[in-house]
This record gives structure tokens, sequence and C-alpha cells, in this order.
């Protein structure tokens, strides 16, 4: 399967987050990508994987210019972006369909973020084949990472299946994403 374009990745992400018309991720002034990297970031503070973590080098994926705050867009390389797209994609996903108002929000999304034919297909293929929270975890090396991709995957649909929640807990237990980390990012959702 190819990749989506470099370019694309991350306005897609940016521009899913935003689509969102409720709570948090409505009054989001920093834009959709910046709250995933807040939220995760939030979500991480005081788990214990989250200090061993911070005494580590930084991962390759991330690019982070003097200056930079955990908002700041650059903190998500595109290949982490990548997996965002998929981790969102399977969640929409998780409940078998594709409904006329979830379908309206990634063709919206997609135009917001003028997105080509090229990142068009890519999602398009995602969405006809979505990939298991395995193959998702298997790209992830730190848990700020892992507090991110499941962050995108939560913020991409409103899990009032089932199904949906389901699959949010199977991602957060392959992701060893810690449980109080979860809960956090549910009452900031919440809030």
């Amino acid at each position: 399967m190819s990749d989506a374009p470099q370019s694309d990745a991350q306005n897609m992400v940016d521009a899913l987050v935003r689509t969102r018309r409720t709570g948090l991720a409505a009054t989001a002034a920093l834009g959709g990508l910046a709250l995933v990297v807040g939220l995760a970031a939030k979500a991480l503070r005081n788990a214990p994987e989250a200090k061993d973590a911070a005494t580590a080098p930084a991962p390759s994926s991330a690019v982070e210019p003097a200056g930079a705050t955990p908002f700041d867009h650059v903190t998500v390389g595109e290949d982490e972006a990548r997996t965002m797209l998929r981790a969102m994609a399977a969640a929409t996903l998780a409940d078998g369909l594709v409904d006329a108002g979830e379908r309206k929000r990634l063709d919206n999304a997609l135009a917001a973020a003028g997105i080509g034919d090229d990142g068009r297909r890519w999602l398009e293929t995602e969405l006809a084949d979505p990939a298991d929270v395995d193959d998702i975890a298997e790209r992830v090396t730190t848990p700020e990472q892992a507090a991110r991709i499941y962050t995108a995957a939560r913020l991409a649909i409103d899990p009032d299946t089932l199904q949906e929640r389901t699959f949010l807990k199977d991602l957060a237990d392959a992701l060893d994403l810690p449980g109080d980390a979860v809960a956090r990012l549910e009452t900031e959702l919440a809030a």
C-alpha cells in the first residue's frame, strides 16, 4: 500500500480533528494537530512511563526546533501523522460502517485541508481495509507517541457503540497506554 503524500498526512489529521463540532476540539484555537499533542501530553502527565521518557532522547520522527512547545505542529513527523490517520480510520470503522455524518465530516476535512486525489485515494484505501490495533501499535516507539496516536483515534469518534469502546480499549492495551492516562484524556474531553 502506498503512503499518503508527505505534505498531506499532517494536514489531514489537523483537518479531521478541527471538524469536530463538540467539546474541546470545537473551541481549540491552536489547531487540530496541536490539540492532539496537547491532550496527549496532559493525559501522560504524572504517568510513570512519561517521567522515564522525559530523560530519553527524542524519537527520530519528532522534529523540535529551538523554542518549540508541546503544542507546536512540528512535533509530529509525517510517519507519526500517517499512523494517526490509520488509527483514526480504524476507529471510524470500529462499528463496521462509515455513516452519513462520518462521511460528511471526512469529506469536509479533506476539502478544508486541500487534500488532492492522492491523499483521498490513500484515505479511501485505509477505510476499505483499516489497520488493526497491533499493526498500529507496532509503529509506536515511545509513550508520548502512544498517547498521541490514541488521542487522535479517540478524537476521530464519539464512542457511542460497544464496538467503538472495545476498539479504544484494545488500542490503549496494544499501545501500553496507562489506564490513568486514558481516564485523564476522557476527563479533558468531557470538560
